[in-house]
């Protein structure tokens, strides 16, 4: 199954998830994660369900560079890491 690994950032809200999913892909991934952690997603969609632009999320190594219809395709043993990109002086 995927591992979507969410970043260390958010823990200052909620208790972090790592999330196994059989999806095919990122955007069935992610709703797999909300499904259990509807807090979750308001961190890292926009109203619009959009991935919000302070998130960068990498899957097998590779950036994902589409933020609307999140649809990367995942495998069995991706590794898929949210990031919320942290901002301050």
């Amino acid at each position: 199954m995927a591992q979507l690994h969410f970043t260390q950032q958010l823990a200052r809200f909620m208790a972090l998830p790592q999330v196994q999913t059989d999806a095919a892909n990122l955007r069935a991934g992610l709703d797999t994660a909300f499904a259990a952690h509807p807090r979750l997603r308001g961190y890292v969609l926009d109203e619009q369900g959009h991935l919000r632009d302070n998130v960068v999320i990498f899957i097998d190594g590779l950036r994902s560079r589409e933020r609307i219809l999140l649809n990367d395709p995942l495998h069995a043993d991706s590794k898929v890491y949210i990031l919320q990109a942290l901002s301050g002086g």
